[in-house]
């Protein structure tokens, strides 16, 4: 296969701002199954939990509802206003269950990606209007998966009830020779665990589909590798632009290692390879500061500017290289080398105080090229 054609295929996994882009314009995954399960199986748990203060709470709204009070019939004008405050007691009865099933509508949102409000998802997408596209859609591989759900879900359900009423059927039989009282408490406990049975099937349906919509949903948003490529490109800069300002960003730190070379106290160098400028003041330093540093090319620029600045420059080969490799610019030398630096500094001052008599001479410096444990 050529390069082109893979480069054509999405092989390669969303990344995050692919994701995050398609959160925005309300592409989440979806599972209406599991919604659907969720409500559910909140309904009838809830109706399981709550049966008895519902069912009180139903028998004294109907007992109030057969007998309302004679009084009323001379007051017709009050009938509306009594119609409407025993609606609203019926609504009370059940608002616990209700609010169960609200909550419950969160549920499916929140396992599958989150509560995400977008207000691109509201914008209409002419493309749905395409008879092309909603033809796709009928023939195409999600409407092949819908058809396996539906399937499932008949087999499920229907296997879930049927061995429900297989199991039941000779307590419905022994009903009908039952007390009215005590028939209505078993049927209503025998519906009830019909409910329980097609509420489990549900959700085994709903845990069979939420990966699989999850899948298909990273499915959809793989990239290609040239659309990979363009957006590390997008979100990272060109290499060229990079590279660019890689150099500008160099060159801008040189130059202001050359406007500091002129203040500072000495340059140490090895002496054409290795060049080190060092600043030190008293009292508002802890230790002496690099100012700046460099080798070759740039450190035969450092001595030049030292030198038409009078600058001290100090050859120190071995204390030049491991100020170098040790140092970092605006930073403190390092510690090790407090000792040597503190003599070079020493013989600087002298040399700015000599006048007549014999001049200063550099005192011998043992230094340690490499710290210990550290590689040549």
């Amino acid at each position: 296969m050529s390069e082109n054609e893979q480069a054509g295929e999405k092989t390669e996994l969303p990344t995050e701002k692919r994701l995050r882009e398609a959160r925005e314009q309300g592409n989440i995954p979806r599972s209406r199954e599991l919604a659907t399960a969720a409500v559910f199986v909140a309904a009838v748990v809830g109706l399981y939990a709550l049966s008895g203060s519902m069912g009180g709470s139903a028998r004294e709204w109907m007992r109030a509802a057969l007998s309302p009070d004679p009084a009323l019939l001379d007051t017709p004008n009050a009938l509306f206003g009594h119609a409407g405050w025993m609606l609203l007691r019926l609504m009370l009865a059940f608002s616990p269950l209700l609010l169960i099933c609200v909550g419950a509508g969160f549920i499916a949102p929140v396992l599958m990606g989150g509560l995400r409000f977008s207000n691109k998802a509201l914008m209409p997408d002419l493309n749905r209007l395409n008879p092309m596209t909603g033809f796709k859609r009928l023939v195409g591989p999600e409407a092949l998966a819908e058809l396996v759900k539906s399937l499932l879900r008949v087999a499920f359900v229907g296997t879930a009830a049927g061995l429900c009423l297989w199991q039941g059927a000779q307590a419905l039989r022994g009903l009908l020779h039952q007390p009215l009282e005590s028939a209505i408490g078993h049927g209503l406990g025998f519906t009830l665990k019909l409910l329980l049975a097609t509420a489990g099937a549900m959700a085994l349906l709903a845990a069979i589909d939420a990966p699989y919509q999850k899948w298909n949903w990273l499915r959809k948003l793989k990239m290609t590798r040239e659309e990979l490529r363009r957006e590390l490109k997008e979100s990272e800069g060109s290499p060229e632009v990079k590279g660019r300002i890689r150099q500008m960003q160099m060159q801008l730190s040189q130059r202001r290692m050359m406007e500091a070379v002129p203040s500072a106290d000495v340059v140490l160098v090895n002496p054409t390879h290795y060049a080190v400028a060092l600043k030190y003041e008293s009292g508002r330093m802890n230790a002496p500061t690099v100012v700046a540093r460099g080798v070759d090319e740039l450190a035969l620029r450092i001595r030049q500017v030292a030198d038409g600045n009078k600058v001290a420059i100090v050859s120190a080969p071995p204390l030049a290289r491991a100020l170098y490799r040790e140092s970092q610019l605006g930073k403190e030398i390092p510690v090790r080398l407090y000792s040597a630096v503190a003599q070079v500094l020493s013989y600087v001052y002298q040399l700015r105080q000599w006048r007549t008599g014999p001049m200063p001479q550099l005192p011998s410096l043992e230094v340690e090229e490499f710290a210990k444990g550290a590689q040549p």
